[in-house]
């Protein structure tokens, strides 16, 4: 039987690889300095401004569970801490260290050469293109999709 015709290319294969694969470079280029992909992410949202742990979850796209574990790591370093906020006693922020701090510019040294060696393939009129073409699709309003549907528990 006949596979059915496609009549659009298959843009989630082709972002699902290109993404694995500078995902892969990024993380082997932060890692000469000890830093994961997410600890660069979030010490950079941190030092943005004043976030809680579960503003900058949001901004990492990191789940409960991972951020807890990625504060517990860059906290374990040195990087950062949680701190109580200026603004409201009741919310705990993630400050970054100045050693935080030092290590978040190096990473995102890191990180702009791996963007840019990325892109040194592309003529520049095409690197444009492409970024921007990204920016749009990434700004477009998430529709989550469907959701799972949650099974009763058997007590």
């Amino acid at each position: 039987m006949p596979a059915p015709e496609r009549t659009e290319r298959d843009i989630t294969g082709l972002l699902n690889v290109a993404g694995h694969a500078l995902s892969n470079r990024l993380a082997a280029a932060l890692s000469e300095v000890d830093l994961t992909p997410r600890m660069q992410c979030v010490l950079l949202h941190a030092l943005e401004e004043e976030r809680t742990q579960i503003q900058l979850a949001a901004l990492a796209d990191l789940d409960k569970t991972t951020m807890v574990s990625t504060v517990d790591e860059l906290e374990r370093r040195g990087l950062a801490e949680r701190r109580q906020s200026a603004t409201d006693r009741r919310a705990r922020i993630i400050a970054v260290t100045e050693k935080g701090r030092l290590a978040a510019a190096e990473g995102q040294e890191i990180v702009d050469r791996v963007h840019a060696e990325a892109l040194a393939g592309l003529p520049q009129e095409a690197r444009a293109a492409l970024v921007q073409a990204l920016d749009l699709l990434a700004e477009a309003p998430r529709d989550p999709g469907p959701q799972p549907v949650r099974r009763a528990r058997n007590r």
